[in-house]
């Protein structure tokens, strides 16, 4: 990403309406894991997630890999893990060595090759380990905000499936989010931020606004664990297991 976009995501990934939301979706992802499994962040920006992760799991091992230096260190001073700097392409740790793999829109990035990083998550899960990835769907959603963070693509829920699939994945489950707001997303990326110049979408929100946006992703998620599923959305969560006994 270009740097003021990491400048960007450090100053707000603790507060703003759709950090806290997509955060929330990945720790509900792995909550059914032991409390001391090892967790790899793949492409942790300036270690939002990992933070959460430290405070809802504070005795676990957690591990980040992040190709900007810098904010590999911020990663790692933010959320007191061992981050590395490196590629999501080739992942600088052992075979079978994470009970999870967390990957929050990166697999879209234009310098990662989607097959290769999705070979490494897999390498480095133990047998039956849990991949949570989050990412950018519906193509016609493509902006300037894609632009700025290195967006390459955006993805069909049938195409994530058969991607995990390909890469030899199973138990595979993808489904949308952010759906409640697709319309206003659509509008605000289509029609009011056409201009490839426009101002980034993350930013500090008026109080009143960041509670009531994130007050509709709860109750979109109150309704997904109630067993709704949309048809469409802005993002796309997909969880999946590599094969074999649990050790």
């Amino acid at each position: 990403m270009e740097q003021t976009e990491y400048a960007l995501m450090d100053a707000v990934e603790d507060r703003m309406w759709w950090y806290r939301s997509l955060h929330g979706h990945a720790l509900a992802a792995l909550a059914a894991l032991p409390a001391d499994a090892r967790i790899l962040d793949a492409g942790c920006g300036t270690g939002g997630l990992l933070a959460r992760l430290r405070a809802a799991r504070p005795g676990a091992p957690l591990f980040g890999v992040e190709y900007a230096p810098d904010a590999a260190r911020r990663a790692a001073t933010k959320a007191g893990a061992a981050v590395a700097a490196g590629t999501v392409n080739a992942l600088p740790f052992p075979d079978a060595s994470f009970d999870a793999v967390v990957s929050l829109d990166v697999l879209s990035h234009a310098a990662v090759d989607e097959s290769t990083a999705l070979a490494e998550f897999a390498r480095v899960l133990r047998p039956g380990g849990l991949l949570v990835l989050n990412l950018p769907a519906h193509g016609w959603l493509r902006s300037a905000h894609d632009a700025r963070v290195h967006n390459a693509r955006r993805y069909a829920r049938g195409e994530v499936a058969g991607k995990l699939a390909a890469a030899g994945l199973a138990e595979i489950s993808p489904r949308h989010w952010n759906s409640l707001l697709l319309p206003l997303m659509l509008l605000q990326r289509r029609l009011v931020k056409r201009d490839d110049h426009a101002a980034s979408d993350v930013k500090p929100f008026p109080p009143w606004l960041d509670r009531s946006l994130h007050g509709i992703c709860a109750l979109e998620s109150a309704m997904l664990r109630a067993g709704l599923r949309f048809p469409a959305g802005g993002s796309i969560l997909a969880t999946a297991r590599k094969p074999g006994p649990v050790s």
